[in-house]
């Protein structure tokens, strides 16, 4: 079976990468509007929601990989599965090395591709299941994750959390990310599990979406999960607090439940002509995502390998958009023309129909 694109599926995966290199671009990092921030440690802010999108849309994807591999043994789907699963993971540890100047002793293991891969590999065996089970293992992953918390004396503190812990003494703190003064990775091996759930809700809504005879009745079922989502969340929130950082379970329900309206707000959309073109605009940023992904992150980085006037390549754009634009706009202008220049390179791809997955 031919492999299939959905355009709004492709638009929200697209939409999500731009943000993504919007928010992960700043000119300076002193001066960033609130919204494209991560919250500091408890709550969400719109930047929090751009990663479990990720996951939500790896596992809508997978659903349209299963039909096309339908007609092939589970032996050869496996091995591609672990092989691909190994391939991004080594491409997320090689961008974090990236220039490769630094130190191996001090090279972060984790990351967003790698915890991409491990929630992808397990959600791609967990959806050959039976509904049922698949439901029952979702569950149990989030209510388990929640009692594993609180095992210790401060569960969802910075320092005391168990995932901290596990990472120190699996890991070390040398191989962890220091952006909070101190070893603790927000891409954490414990906290990968419940993520594995934001990959399984991608699955089942692009089933129930594409599956169903009856389109309709079908999305309105999807909104009511979602808002029973979005609803469980805030009430969870109260005793296990919604945190991206620890990736908690409450954190999983809210950005799952938001990620099915707005695929399916996305869906809704290619009714309208107008909306669908910006859809279509989207779609082709989101058919090369790994590749733009990776080319935003060699990109920025190699700014540093260069000086002008004393000051890297990264600092002196920033100034030349401060020259003109006070900091906070100078800083957004940036990200903004970064966004700009790879929706231009995925659309040239595009337009030689040049796919490039794994």
């Amino acid at each position: 079976m031919a492999k299939q694109r959905y355009v709004a599926l492709d638009a929200m995966r697209g939409l999500t990468l731009a943000l993504m290199v919007l928010v992960n671009t700043p000119g300076s990092w002193s001066y960033v509007y609130a919204p494209l921030l991560h919250a500091d440690w408890h709550g969400a802010t719109f930047t929090d929601y751009i990663f479990p999108f990720f996951l939500f849309i790896v596992g809508s994807a997978m659903f349209f990989s299963n039909r096309s591999q339908a007609s092939i043994p589970y032996s050869v789907r496996t091995v591609k599965i672990i092989k691909r699963t190994a391939l991004m993971f080594l491409i997320g540890l090689l961008l974090n090395f990236y220039p490769f100047s630094g130190s191996v002793d001090e090279l972060r293991i984790l990351g967003v591709l790698q915890r991409i891969a491990l929630a992808y590999c397990a959600a791609a065996f967990i959806v050959w299941l039976p509904g049922v089970a698949r439901l029952m293992i979702s569950a149990t992953l989030l209510l388990g994750y929640w009692g594993l918390m609180n095992l210790v004396d401060d569960p969802y503190g910075l320092t005391g959390n168990i995932v901290r812990q596990i990472d120190l003494a699996v890991l070390g703190a040398d191989h962890l990310w220091q952006g909070k003064g101190l070893a603790f990775d927000p891409e954490g091996v414990l906290s990968t599990f419940p993520a594995i759930v934001n990959v399984i809700f991608g699955f089942e809504a692009a089933r129930m979406l594409i599956a169903s005879e009856n389109k309709a009745k079908a999305q309105i079922k999807l909104v009511i999960v979602a808002v029973a989502s979005i609803a469980v969340a805030l009430t969870w929130h109260q005793v296990f607090p919604i945190n991206k950082s620890l990736w908690t379970s409450s954190f999983v329900l809210l950005t799952s439940g938001a990620a099915i309206l707005v695929l399916l707000a996305l869906v809704q959309l290619e009714k309208l002509s107008l909306a669908r073109s910006l859809e279509v605009g989207f779609a082709q940023l989101g058919k090369n995502p790994l590749f733009i992904y990776i080319l935003s992150i060699v990109w920025v980085k190699s700014y540093y390998l260069f000086s002008v006037d004393g000051q890297s390549l990264y600092q002196f754009i920033f100034q030349a958009f401060n020259s003109f634009l006070n900091e906070y706009n100078a800083s957004l202008a940036f990200a903004l023309i970064h966004v700009a220049i790879l929706w231009l390179v995925a659309w040239w791809m595009d337009k030689k129909k040049i796919v490039i997955s794994i």
